[in-house]
């Protein structure tokens, strides 16, 4: 008896679906997009059109085959790809590819029997607004990539890249930073009163706000040091006491973009680093008591929408778990503006598999990650915090000295989970510390009072919380994309992360400057916002794909044009480095080859000595124990390790080394890794064999990471 054939894009996910499926349903994987535009070649008709010439893509041929043969034998083909735009499309190029005329195509927000199974019997045919919203997304990247990226190579230097949206990003960091070298501090002084009342000692602090009536700004010392000599003498005098309760409500679940900032703000985690983790527990872990199960909802989602069955699960789980006056009166459903409703906000899949009870199953990453979306979402369905704050005015003179304290009178959601912040400076009223209960009329006592001086502070530098909320905020991008954009603009060296803080590099600078100069529009946060609008109008079906493509190339055509003629040759001088040449004793230059940077002498072309660029790694050398291990690069600019003592000291390897030991001979273990992933350790003693692997981790090694979305050329 034929069976019916699931095709999912991921072997996880191939391993949940058989956990509750049955032996009814063939499962196979795609692994992501199956055809796309040709590498070679701009791949779009701009005369015709803009007709896509998609073809297949080349490491997925076997897999295209296996999936004919299995199509053939199944009695009805149902296409499970995401449940976005980008799935759609792979969804559609699967029929296309396997020439499959009935297939049927189906969606689900969670990998859960129930979710399967409601999906299965809804099934229906593949969104063609979302398929041409993505094409149009796809051919406005390839024809901004492989038209400005050779442009700048012929003008700046090799190996760069212009992006629709990547470049806008480098911009907003950019400007940040020009605001900050603009930037001039103003000084301002603060006074504060150390007091307690006379028969009781609790410490706390008092700002002077006023004087007759009139706010106070202490501009410099000379005005600090006038007030400090007026208050001589002065008895502090409670005038007024203000009471009052706050209520705090719980954040939303998360949507993709705030499961990133937090993540990055309580993990540190990498917005990339974040969504392949999410990845992992969406398709799915084996847990000891259950096999194969998808952990959370799907994590690409711009909706903060709850469905009733896991409200109930929740206010079930908070009734059992805190008791009754932990959950609101009715079920919390937090709405967010603009966002397209078509998922669920990212939540697990069933609130009663706390984080505690799945540890075992789960890596570190996996396991902090699950706990964050988990108490995340139990927070959001429970009550509201209540505080009692105090706030007391004291008068002094002619001048009134400001306290506010709070206590906690209900928890709420904060037995559970508190949002992060991005400006720890920042300290709400309700989370001032409590006061001693106080009086009007009440005489306290001066332990001390302190002058202290303050400058006006730039605007922040971003981190990758805040420029993903930047993106979001202005409308740049899609957030299944931030992940890809903020490695790309790493990666092409327009930018710098350090001290977890964004800086742009001269490159960087220079690369947006002419790209601002030549092609406003593109470089225009309103103009790529406008684009990312147009294209959900694509997929709602209101506007032709064909159409918004045109209206961008007519007036990019001629922009492209101009630049060509008009925009000047920029060269960027090498850097110099540390490092003095063995040969003439010239410094070293940073330079740029053909596989990337390497030494090279100051005194070229007298003098050609060239090395490779080492990056230090902070660990000694197993065989000579006196030098350093650095990350060199071989001509074909294959990374390797060696000893920075080279020629005196022969030590090398292809795996990455660290400060941990060999059981067998104790010497240095190096990192064994797989498309960029940790799968072991192997000794970088060569007459060692010893070598370890990862346990379960080590399962999905092999498989081909899905393609969140096809990247920005």
């Amino acid at each position: 008896m034929a069976k019916s054939l699931i095709i999912v894009e991921s072997p996880a996910k191939t391993r949940t679906l058989r956990n509750f499926l049955g032996s009814g349903y063939d499962i196979e994987a795609s692994m992501g997009h199956v055809r796309d535009l040709p590498k070679s070649k701009l791949g779009v008709d701009v005369e015709n059109s803009f007709e896509p010439q998609y073809i297949p893509i080349p490491e997925r041929r076997e897999v295209i085959k296996k999936l004919k043969a299995a199509a053939k034998k199944a009695d009805t083909v149902y296409l499970a790809s995401d449940p976005d735009r980008e799935g759609e499309a792979i969804a559609w190029h699967l029929k296309e590819t396997l020439g499959l005329d009935n297939a049927k195509r189906i969606r689900f927000n969670e990998i859960t029997a129930s979710a399967v199974k409601e999906a299965l019997e809804d099934a229906n045919e593949i969104n063609n607004g979302l398929v041409n919203a993505q094409q149009a997304r796809r051919v406005l990247d390839r024809l901004v990539g492989y038209k400005l990226s050779p442009l700048l190579w012929r003008k700046i230097k090799r190996n760069l890249s212009a992006g629709r949206v990547q470049s806008v990003a480098v911009r907003l960091i950019c400007d940040r930073e020009r605001d900050i070298l603009a930037f001039v501090p103003v000084e301002y002084w603060s006074i504060t009163a150390l007091l307690t009342p006379t028969d009781k000692e609790h410490l706390f602090s008092a700002k002077l706000v006023s004087r007759d009536g009139e706010k106070l700004e202490i501009h410099n010392q000379q005005e600090a040091d006038d007030l400090l000599k007026a208050l001589e003498g002065a008895r502090y005098v409670v005038k007024n006491v203000k009471k009052s309760q706050k209520r705090r409500n719980p954040a939303a679940p998360f949507i993709t973009s705030t499961l990133q900032q937090e993540a990055s703000r309580k993990l540190g985690f990498s917005a990339r680093r974040t969504m392949t983790i999410a990845q992992q527990l969406y398709e799915g872990i084996e847990l000891a008591a259950e096999g194969h199960v998808g952990l959370i909802t799907y994590m690409r989602t711009d909706s903060t929408r709850v469905s009733k069955e896991a409200q109930d699960e929740a206010r079930s789980y908070i009734q059992e778990q805190y008791g009754a006056e932990y959950m609101p009166d009715k079920p919390r459903q937090i709405k967010r503006k603009g966002s397209q409703d078509a998922h669920e906000a990212v939540r697990p899949t069933s609130v009663y598999r706390n984080p505690d009870k799945v540890k075992a199953s789960l890596s570190s990453d996996q396991f902090r990650l699950y706990r964050l979306i988990w108490q995340r979402f139990l927070a959001s369905q429970m009550s509201t915090a209540i505080f009692d704050v105090v706030s007391v005015d004291i008068a002094a003179k002619d001048m009134i000295f400001r306290a506010t304290g709070s206590t906690v009178k209900f928890q709420g959601f904060m037995k559970v989970y508190t949002e992060g912040k991005d400006d720890s400076a920042v300290v709400a009223d309700e989370e001032q510390p409590p006061l001693p209960e106080l009086s009007v009329d009440q005489v306290l006592d001066l332990r001390g009072i302190t002058p202290d001086q303050h400058f006006t502070e730039p605007p922040p530098r971003f981190t990758e919380a805040t420029l993903v909320r930047a993106l979001e905020e202005k409308g740049i991008g899609r957030p299944s994309t931030y992940a890809a954009i903020i490695s790309t603009i790493q990666d092409r060296k327009y930018v710098e992360l350090l001290e977890k803080k964004f800086r742009p590099t001269e490159l960087g600078f220079i690369v947006t400057d002419q790209l601002v100069k030549h092609f406003p529009d593109i470089l225009s946060v309103e103009f790529t916002a406008g684009v990312e609008d147009k294209l959900d109008t694509v997929g709602e079906g209101k506007l032709d794909w064909v159409e918004l493509l045109s209206d961008f190339y007519g007036p990019f055509e001629k922009d492209l044009e101009a630049a060509q003629e008009n925009m000047e040759r920029v060269k960027i001088e090498p850097k110099e480095s540390d490092v003095v040449c063995p040969n003439c004793g010239k410094k070293m230059l940073v330079r740029e080859g053909r596989f990337g940077e390497f030494l090279g002498c100051a005194g070229y072309p007298e003098c050609k000595t060239a090395m490779p660029l080492t990056k230090p790694l902070d660990v000694k050398c197993p065989t000579c124990g006196e030098g350093d291990l650095v990350e060199k690069k071989s001509r074909k600019g294959k990374v390797f390790y060696g000893c920075n003592r080279y020629p005196d000291c022969g030590f090398v390897s292809w795996d990455k080394p660290t400060s941990k030991r060999c059981p067998q001979c104790n010497g240095l273990l190096g990192e064994r890794r797989f498309r960029g992933k940790l799968t072991g350790y192997r000794c970088t003693n060569s007459e060692c064999d010893y070598q370890s692997t990862r346990g379960k981790a080590q399962e999905s090694e092999a498989e081909e990471p899905k393609k969140e979305e096809q990247p920005e050329e």
